[in-house]
């Protein structure tokens, strides 16, 4: 069992909207086997698009709208990637899918440097303690002086760095990377499929001077000298404690640089780790299996309505067909064909171990948090959903479908796309959102999954809180001033929905004994 749990990698690629995550998961799996040709993104001449980009809005638009699973073996290791959207309208989709991975590898567009998203997402992952490596991408452009970007990653993500590969010049007259992990040159040749030739050379010898000409080869001693004299020598420990970043250098898209940090990563990323559970801590060896839900996806097989819920095993063994307890509907379940993913492609799998992520077919038996186990009370936390910020009321267009849109609106929902709430003075429906482009994903993805079609009026609102009081008169006087106010969440629980910063301020001020909360989870 323990040597199951260690060969086990299970990380995320974060990062801002186009620094290259997409395709940087593209070259992994290439390396891995599982696909034969990489595909692009967004272009023209290549008709393969990226493997994990499989729904319909995200190869029209070039972005990634939810977070896909894929599994691959390499070198004994068996690696589950986890590639999540960067747009920020998709956060909590990553935020959720940050709890689920044991480490997480930041790309950084070498021209742009650190992002406003890639700083939101690097204080969830100071808040966790997940070990993270980055990966500078883009490096055949005119970029940065690799010094400066250095100096920014840690002035702006709050951690020391480490480089362990160096790049010999960059844009036009990039030549490729010294491996400082390996001590081995790596030349650039660009190509999208093919891999580039490792030279072993001494760095002090002239053959290096034959390999990338006299002014690089200097460049590139000094460079090297400077490394060593301000950065300390790499420790493993202090990057799985979460305190030092190793750094890397390449091109995602010319498939240069990929193969170093897999190489570097199966080796040094921390295999599954204990999970806290309210009651006690999870540890990935213990006998008896559990896990949890993190994410649900509606139709990711487009010929049939069904839901998959994702959950990440934190203990034991998985397998199909044994009973399990589901913890907070307290009923057995048996799960007769689980699946591993490979983004829209999957396979019925027998058992997984600790640190895999499963698909569990859901007909609507999941929300995202629960626990499933072999009998055991437990319950994970820390999958909040957030305050909503913008808001619209969702009208049918079309009486006929009726039934179509409450199924489609309940399974989106389900996903943790956005938050329903019905309004109790008229009965109508809102929907809670974080982004703008959320309402576009809900309308598009209502019309070309389930048939039905809405359209959105505004509502004016600034907040959505949650509720709850000790004394019950209070409260109910609450509802009674607030009526026009006061809505539903899918749970049950009281919402109210404050239409200015002023009024929730007061709200505050005048109820003492009520309690305000701006995540779901309380």
């Amino acid at each position: 069992m323990n040597q199951e749990i260690e060969r086990r990698r299970t990380f995320a690629i974060i990062s801002h909207p186009d620094a290259g995550k997409t395709t940087l998961t593209e070259k992994l799996l290439l390396f891995g086997g599982q696909i034969q040709v990489a595909g692009a993104v967004k272009s023209n001449k290549i008709k393969k698009t990226a493997t994990s980009d499989w729904m319909e809005i995200e190869k029209q638009r070039g972005i990634s709208v939810t977070t896909s699973v894929m599994e691959f073996d390499y070198n004994d290791y068996k690696v589950n990637i986890l590639d999540t959207p960067g747009h920020q309208d998709f956060a909590e989709d990553t935020f959720r899918t940050l709890t689920a991975v044991d480490s997480a590898i930041i790309v950084v567009d070498g021209a742009k440097g650190v992002e406003a998203q890639t700083r939101k997402l690097m204080t969830v992952c100071r808040m966790r303690k997940t070990p993270v490596i980055i990966f500078i991408n883009k490096m055949d452009r005119e970029g940065r002086d690799p010094f400066d970007l250095l100096d920014e990653l840690e002035s702006e993500l709050q951690i020391k760095v480490r480089p362990l590969s160096w790049p010999i010049n960059q844009g036009a007259k990039f030549k490729g990377v010294y491996n400082i992990y390996e001590e081995q040159l790596n030349l650039f040749v660009p190509d999208k499929q093919k891999v580039t030739e490792k030279i072993s050379v001494d760095i002090n010898s002239s053959e290096l001077e034959e390999n990338v000409g006299a002014q690089d080869a200097e460049k590139l001693r000094e460079d090297l000298e400077l490394v060593e004299g301000v950065y300390p020598e790499f420790d493993v420990q202090k990057y799985l404690d979460a305190e030092v970043a190793p750094v890397f250098f390449g091109s995602a898209l010319n498939n240069f640089g990929v193969k170093e940090l897999l190489d570097c990563f199966v080796q040094i990323a921390p295999c599954p780790r204990p999970t806290k559970a309210e009651e006690r801590e999870v540890c990935p060896d213990e006998e008896k299996f559990t896990g949890f839900i993190f994410k649900i996806t509606a139709n990711i097989d487009p010929n049939h309505r069904s839901c998959i819920a994702f959950c990440k095993v934190c203990s034991g063994r998985f397998v199909r067909n044994a009973p399990y307890l589901h913890v907070r509907q307290g009923k057995t379940l048996r799960f007769s064909s689980p699946t591993q993913f490979m983004a829209q492609r999957k396979s019925t799998i027998d058992e997984a171990w600790a640190g895999d992520i499963v698909g569990l077919p859901d007909n609507g038996t999941f929300k995202i948090g629960d626990t499933l186990t072999e009998g055991e009370k437990l319950h994970f936390r820390g999958l909040p959903s957030f305050s909503p910020e913008m808001f619209k009321y969702i009208e049918n267009a079309d009486p006929m479908k009726t039934k179509q849109l409450n199924k489609g609106v309940e399974q989106l929902m389900d996903e943790g796309v956005a938050q329903l709430f019905i309004n109790q003075f008229n009965g109508r429906k809102i929907i809670g959102t974080v982004g703008q482009l959320q309402f576009e994903v809900i309308q598009y993805r209502l019309e070309h999954e389930y048939g039905a079609t809405c359209r959105w009026e505004p509502v004016h609102l600034y907040k959505a809180c949650w509720i709850e009081s000790d004394d019950a008169a209070e409260l109910e006087n609450f509802k009674k001033r607030k009526y026009q106010y006061m809505a539903k969440d899918r749970e049950g629980r009281d919402v109210f929905l404050a239409d200015s910063g002023y009024v929730l301020q007061m709200a505050q001020q005048d109820f003492k004994n009520i309690r305000f909360h701006f995540t779901s989870e309380f």
